[in-house]
């Protein structure tokens, strides 16, 4: 009986040494070094105003329609951009209800944008990233959609075009995947510019 009491103090002891290493010591020098050298993107990567309110996340994309602003890639996370439900429509290629929906985006893509039925339009700008909320299009869709916001604000293309270049994040490693242009970003650079140009 003295062995078996030996035993289980020994596992009540190693249990509370682990539960105090594992899940509050570990736990608070992991923390400690994000926010000491991540302290932006361990806290979500948000978008402040000068007054400290938070607009979003460059993590996250958002709804954008008037004609002012570029648009963000389709969603299918809820009802559109809803990072509580993020996911894909779970649609393969062979699903005539995508097919449908991409040519739909299509027609309205070109009409939105004043295109010809020629022209090509950019897979990001019709199909919906795997999350839904891909914060990122690509520099070709931000070129195409660059006339009508000119227009809609009254600003120079030139203006406009150093405002995505500002804006848009380089390959990973600099080499991985492709430049993107933050919509999110990119839009409240223009409200922005609107206020101070």
């Amino acid at each position: 009986m003295k062995e078996l009491f030996s035993e289980v103090r020994g596992a009540v002891f190693a249990t509370l040494v682990l539960a105090i290493v594992c899940c509050g010591v570990y736990p608070l020098v992991v923390f400690g070094i994000s926010q000491a050298l991540f302290h932006d993107k361990a806290n979500g990567s948000l978008i402040l105003d000068a007054d400290g309110t938070v607009r979003g996340s460059k993590l996250l994309a958002q709804g954008f329609i008037a004609d002012k602003y570029f648009h963000p890639r389709p969603s299918a996370a809820g009802t559109g951009y809803d990072a509580t439900t993020s996911g894909g429509s779970s649609l393969g290629p062979t699903s005539q209800k995508l097919n449908d929906a991409i040519k739909d985006r299509v027609n309205g893509y070109r009409k939105e944008n004043r295109l010809n039925a020629k022209e090509s339009v950019p897979a990001d700008a019709v199909t919906a990233s795997g999350s839904g909320l891909d914060p990122h299009i690509s520099l070709r869709n931000a070129e195409l959609q660059l006339p009508r916001v000119a227009k809609a604000r009254a600003m120079s293309e030139e203006n406009l075009r150093e405002l995505i270049k500002q804006n848009t994040d380089a390959r990973d490693f600099g080499l991985l995947g492709d430049p993107g242009v933050n919509v999110l970003s990119l839009n409240r650079a223009l409200d922005s510019f609107a206020l101070n140009p």
